[in-house]
Formats: C-alpha cells, structure tokens, sequence
C-alpha cells in the first residue's frame, strides 16, 4: 500500500505540512499535486493551503479538465449521466431495505433484556444490516464495471488528453493531495480520469471528503439531518486507496455520539475497518501495515463508546 495520511477537516486546525513533511522529508520543498474537485467551481482557489504547506501547489483542476472532456465528447457525458441514474435507482431501493433492519437493529441493541438472551439477537440483526451493505456495494461496483467495459473512458481521446497531462505533472511532485467538498463530485471525476493510477507509488494525504472518497466504501451520514430523520448508508464503492477505515468527517456535528446504541451500531456494521470521526487536526497514517496515530485520533468501539487508535 502507498505512503498514505488520513487528516480532519482543514479549515480550524490545518495538519496538511505536518503530514506532507512525514511522509516525504526532504523532499517536502518539491511541489504537491492538489485535487480539489469537490470543491467545483472554486477548485483553483488553493493559496491558503499554499502558504500553509509552504511549497509549490500543483493544483490539477480536475474539476475543470472533466467539464473540458464533456464538452469535446458528448456521448460520453450522456452515458456518464444515464449511469448515475442507475445508481440513484439502486440507491433507492437500497434505503427501502436498509431501513426496516436498521430500525430493528437499533431496538435490540437498546434493549435492556438479559444479555445472554439478547445478544443473539444484536448480532443477527447487525449480520442483517450487513448483508444489506455488502450486496449493495456489489451492485454498486457492478454497475460502475458494466459502464467501464462499455465505453472505455480511458481510451477516449478526450480522456487520454488530460491524462498524459496529468501523468506530466504527477511525475514532478512529491505527494498528491486531495481536499474535501462534495464528496460525489469529487469521486466521480477522480475516478473517470484515473487520477490515482497514473503515478501508483505517490504518496496521497487526503482529508475530509478526499478520505472518504479514497476509501473501499463512501459512507454518508447525518443523525439530524435539517430535512428530517436520516440513516448512514453506503453511497458509493470508493477508490479503494485507503483500506481499513471510514471517514467520518465532522462527526460532532453529524452524529449523536452520546447514543450508545447508535454508535454502536456503526461501529459493528462495519468492523472490522475502523470507524473514525474526524473533527479537525487528526493525523492518521498507514506504517508497517497498519493505521497509527500520530496524535489523538478517536474511533467508534462496538459498545457504543470512543476510543482511541493506537501510535
């Protein structure tokens, strides 16, 4: 696996120097590649991030360059958009049977029967809601797969144009960082230029939406959400770059984490990543084949409680 970092959200306690000066040393004085898709329209607007790293910032205006391929190829934006409408549909039906096992997982695991009885029945009903995801996750990948064997994205002249640019600058820096924003966004353009496969051993510092992007599975997540009562549910197959956790930036806004049995909950669905709310300044990075922390970074624990991953 790649020389990887994990950070909060940026905005109140940057760490991306911190993190950059880590993973490359000596190199840190070379430039950094920055995607900032999810951003959209505002994805050149990097100099705060520049003067926080204090090196040069390549920014690779993905965003950008995606509008670019859609208009010198519209086929492609037509059939881009007609799998995203697959995906909405599967979306649908996905929360039409997520919901009834989650609320009897949420019964159970509040329950105050005898444990000997009841935690039987917790574990069923969790297997339940895991079944739930996994399928899900694999009809996600499914489509993304029959979409990727019909068009060939990356054998379109369009796609190969940025691309071959791409590969250029990658080649230049010594790390790739991707920023937050609309997690969607962002992952659908990272993956349609394949930004990640052009130079596989860079070393990637990701936070905010750019973690959960980069994770096996993109979980959203909103325990009072301003439109009403909201279940986490797996929204998209990530790029699967960084194996083993869930992002869960802003969790203190997000999530009820005095609620045992719903942090609990999370935690059990899906063990055995870790499931790691993110409020600002964590610094996580994958050494010797394991996440460490490099301060105090929290994780959801199947009782329902916050602990701590290990340095």
């Amino acid at each position: 696996m790649r020389a990887t970092a994990i950070l909060g959200p940026q905005r109140h306690k940057p760490c991306v120097r911190d993190a950059l000066r880590a993973l490359v040393g000596r190199d840190v004085r070379r430039p950094v590649a920055l995607v900032s898709a999810g951003w959209e329209e505002r994805e050149r607007e990097h100099d705060e991030l520049q003067q926080h790293v204090e090196c040069p910032v390549r920014n690779l205006e993905v965003f950008h360059r995606v509008e670019d391929v859609y208009q010198r190829d519209p086929e492609l934006q037509r059939a881009v958009r007609e799998r995203n409408d697959r995906l909405r549909r599967l979306q649908g039906f996905y929360r039409t049977r997520l919901s009834h096992a989650l609320g009897a997982a949420r019964e159970l695991l509040a329950s105050n029967a005898e444990h000997d009885l009841v935690e039987p029945e917790r574990h069923e009903a969790v297997l339940a809601v895991r079944a739930i995801d996994l399928h899900h996750l694999d009809r996600l990948r499914g489509v993304h797969h029959e979409f990727w064997s019909r068009w060939r994205p990356e054998q379109r002249d369009a796609i190969a144009l940025h691309r071959g640019e791409l590969r250029t600058i990658l080649a230049q820096c010594s790390a790739l960082c991707v920023a937050g924003g609309h997690v969607a966004v962002l992952l659908n353009r990272l993956r349609l230029l394949g930004v990640l496969d052009l130079q596989p051993d860079l070393p990637v510092v990701a936070w905010s939406a750019g973690a959960m992007a980069l994770s096996n599975r993109v979980v959203l997540f909103h325990d009072s959400p301003p439109q009403g009562p909201s279940d986490p549910e797996v929204f998209e197959a990530g790029l699967g770059v960084l194996g083993g956790v869930v992002p869960l930036p802003h969790a203190q806004h997000r999530l009820h984490l005095a609620d045992r049995a719903r942090v609990s909950l999370l935690a059990r669905r899906f063990a055995p990543d870790l499931c790691l709310p993110l409020f600002g300044g964590e610094y996580l990075a994958w050494h010797e084949g394991r996440w460490a922390a490099r301060n105090a970074v929290q994780r959801l624990e199947p009782d329902g409680s916050l602990g701590e991953v290990a340095a």
